[in-house]
């Protein structure tokens, strides 16, 4: 079984998390057992996105939601870790500034996407509107209900003009989550990431849980999966995601562009310089 049919939530079921272990690890005991897969992966991953960027017909949008301390950043220091900068770009969806509440709420997401040969990586995404504002009750019902199939033809005009979307709910536990809070307090490097509303949240859990079930339920598509990545392990989350994202690339069927030069004549130019 691959990992995208392993962990892709498939289009029309309905997801219970608790049903998701959290803590899974695959095939691995542990993290040294796998590094010789992550560092295979990370090479495939490298070598693929070159060759995604020179074939340039296609974008690749990877959306990453979690609750906080699931790993976001992480996952994307995995896999741009192992890409060449020049052809990816993040972007951040935090609190909507004043110009964008003054558009759509797609707009800001639209803004961002990737152009083609380029790979744009979401860290929390346009999903934030069916998520924080329904659990904080920021806007009615009667408008984030109808969101979902907005963001679902959002994403089908993407795929449409040859944007691939891959989108990653990383899964944690509430224990593993106080684990890494506490982490967080620990580390004067994580300290600055502090704040009192990351403990007021977790009285939302069980809120966000609903949530993210509908999402991942109702815009989980043929052409824009959800895929479930068990994340108490982070080695096994960056492993997880990365292969699948290979796994996508690898199905392309990417090509490299005929040269816009006439080689005969460059390599005569070479030897002549070679002798001058």
């Amino acid at each position: 079984m691959t990992y995208i049919e392993r962990f892709r939530i498939a289009p029309g079921s309905r997801v219970e998390l608790a049903d998701v272990e959290p803590g899974a690890k695959g095939r691995h005991d542990s993290h040294k057992s796998a590094l010789d897969e992550i560092e295979r992966d990370q090479k495939k991953l490298r070598a693929l996105q070159e060759r995604f960027y020179a074939d340039g017909r296609f974008g690749l949008l990877i959306c990453l939601q979690g609750m906080d301390t699931g790993g976001k950043d992480g996952t994307i220091r995995h896999v741009l870790g192992a890409m060449n900068p020049q052809g990816c770009r993040v972007a951040s969806f935090r609190q909507p500034t004043a110009e964008e509440l003054a558009h759509d709420f797609l707009w800001r997401a639209h803004r961002a996407t990737p152009k083609r040969g380029e790979v744009a990586i979401f860290n929390r995404s346009h999903y934030e509107d069916v998520l924080v504002v329904r659990v904080h009750d920021l806007v009615p019902k009667r408008v984030w209900s109808r969101r979902y199939d907005q963001i679902n033809a959002f994403e089908h005009g993407l795929v449409e003009n040859k944007t691939l979307v891959l989108k990653f709910f990383l899964h944690i536990s509430k224990q593993e989550q106080l684990i890494r809070f506490k982490e967080r307090l620990d580390d004067p490097a994580k300290q600055w990431k502090i704040s009192e509303a990351d403990y007021q949240e977790r009285g939302y859990w069980d809120d966000y849980t609903a949530a993210y079930e509908d999402v991942l339920s109702r815009c989980s598509t043929e052409h824009a999966p959800w895929f479930v990545i068990p994340s108490d392990h982070k080695w096994f989350r960056d492993l997880a995601v990365a292969r699948i994202v290979v796994e996508y690339l690898e199905g392309l069927e990417l090509r490299l562009p005929r040269p816009a030069v006439d080689l005969a004549h460059v390599r005569r130019e070479y030897h002549h310089a070679r002798k001058a």
